[in-house]
């Protein structure tokens, strides 16, 4: 099939109306999600998980997808009116979109948001259609060395790229990978890490884990929080920017749309990263560098269009290589697995309605998007006026249901609690879940692909060495590895040489 062909099956697929509908119900979840600050996108998809075991696996996917990308557009809305980030990406939003919204100007920052968001989601898409098959027939030459060399070269870049200690990151790699092996061995049958106890036999889920890790975490954690709540407009007007503003406006879209795309699809990298370096180029190229963070709204086109590119972006490692780039595509990796479908480089292949339906929706997603976003602005001012004393109660409720439909089962009730108090108490002391959830939907591919190389092998180890393709992957770990942990070891040493100094 070529492109042509390709495009209208997925079109075909997109257009059914109970997949258009599960898409609309994604992306106004996901613009929810993004406009209430507090919850975020993965611990709304970890709770809504349960939701998608009754539908069909497209259905499912283009609905979660549809979450993910529609709370890119919605955090902008509460960094502009209230100056809190409704989700991670829309950080760097804040600064120049609030200030522009104290200044008036909220209706032209929300628009060129809005705007900005469609053009760089479109133009992620595009990039995906034309990236993920030819990356695809590439990964078909891997075999189990080149998947196992893969997913180490995954696991350390995610880890690397962390927002704090990569010591700490690859501790929760290490704890994601111990929890991913609890249940039966695939190749003896015996039972591991179960404590005796039935209900382990078949492993841990990935939902109760995901909602615990992230959703009752990130309830414990905003519950302890008192956040003032301020909208300062009452009523947004004139959301459509005026020609002056599309002129500051469109270099800083076309970059950011360039800039979130190339690190979207970098595992680790994501739509945080992509935000602030946009922001870091627009302000050093800008010619009025004072004006950022005073209301510039080049600060605002540019960070928007490369989160949301990235976040297109981001389904290229994970539908082509299995790989997921971030804690998202990880909760979507869960999914796939959940209706039996393994991402990677075969999935095109077999699976070519979910791959290209998939896409195709998240065109369609995008339109939705800007016709939600501009109109309902008013709804979601409303909105945000309600006191989080009443939302965290229900969102608990909702998690406690959905943890208990998936097996009817009361340890899963336990695990997503457990496993919400130990999210909490990682939060606390700054180990980050993202590690853990990520290590640990790859652990099954990690272990099968190790036991496979070595049977092929004869249990000799020279197999991952041997094989260009395997033995790159590790040489670029073993790089990333030495990089990461060379600053620590200079830090120490110079600690101990400035206290034998003292001494002498």
């Amino acid at each position: 099939m070529d492109f042509a062909d390709n495009l209208l099956t997925g079109l075909s697929v997109a257009f059914q109306p109970h997949n258009l509908l599960f898409c609309f119900l994604g992306v106004l979840i996901g613009t929810l999600i993004g406009v209430l600050p507090g919850l975020g996108p993965v611990g709304a998809m970890s709770i809504l998980l349960p939701v998608t075991f009754g539908i069909s696996p497209v259905t499912a996917i283009i609905m979660l997808s549809g979450i993910y990308y529609g709370a890119q557009y919605g955090g902008s809305t509460t960094s502009i009116l209230v100056g809190i980030p409704g989700e991670a990406a829309s950080v760097v939003t804040m600064l120049d979109g609030h200030q522009m919204a104290l200044k008036g100007r909220a209706g032209p920052a929300l628009g060129i948001s809005a705007f900005g968001s469609f053009i760089a989601g479109t133009l992620g898409i595009i990039g995906l259609m034309l990236l993920a098959p030819p990356l695809a027939a590439i990964a078909l030459r891997f075999g189990p060395p080149e998947y196992f060399a893969l997913m180490i070269m995954g696991l350390i870049i995610l880890t690397y790229l962390a927002q704090k200690s990569m010591v700490k990151s690859l501790m929760m790699a290490g704890v994601g990978i111990l929890v991913g092996m609890v249940g039966l061995d695939t190749m003896t049958g015996m039972p591991r890490f179960t404590f005796d106890i039935p209900d382990l036999i078949d492993g841990i889920g990935i939902a109760p884990l995901a909602m615990g890790l992230f959703g009752v975490s990130e309830i414990l954690l905003n519950v302890e929080q008192t956040i003032k709540q301020s909208v300062v407009v009452k009523q947004v007007k004139n959301l459509l920017p005026s020609k002056q503003d599309w002129k500051d406006s469109a270099m800083p879209i076309a970059r950011g749309s360039i800039t979130g795309f190339c690190l979207g699809i970098l595992p680790g990298g994501g739509a945080v990263l992509a935000s602030f370096i946009s922001y870091g180029v627009e302000k050093r190229l800008s010619k009025h560098p004072e004006t950022f963070g005073h209301g510039a709204i080049a600060g605002v086109a540019g960070p928007e269009s490369a989160n949301n590119a990235a976040a297109q972006a981001a389904f290229i490692p994970l539908l082509t290589l299995g790989i997921p780039a971030n804690a998202v595509m990880g909760i979507l990796l869960g999914a796939l697995l959940i209706h039996g479908i393994t991402p990677g480089p075969m999935m095109i292949e077999k699976n070519p309605q979910l791959f290209w339906g998939t896409v195709t929706s998240m065109y369609v997603g995008n339109i939705m998007l800007l016709v939600l976003n501009l109109p309902l602005i008013g709804l979601w001012v409303r909105l945000l006026k309600v006191q989080y004393a009443v939302l965290f109660p229900l969102i608990l409720f909702i998690a406690l249901i959905g943890a208990y439909v998936i097996n009817g089962s009361e340890m899963d009730l336990y695990l997503m609690l457990f496993f919400g108090v130990i999210g909490y108490l990682m939060r606390k002391f700054e180990y980050e879940p993202a590690p853990l959830i990520l290590a640990f939907v790859l652990t099954n591919i990690l272990e099968d692909s190790l036991r496979q190389s070595l049977i092929i092998s004869g249990g000799s180890m020279s197999i991952f060495v041997t094989r260009p393709i395997a033995a790159g992957f590790l040489f670029v770990s073993l790089v990333l590895l030495i990089t990461a942990v060379m600053p620590s070891i200079r830090k120490k040493r110079s600690a101990l040489a400035a206290t034998a100094d003292e001494n002498a």
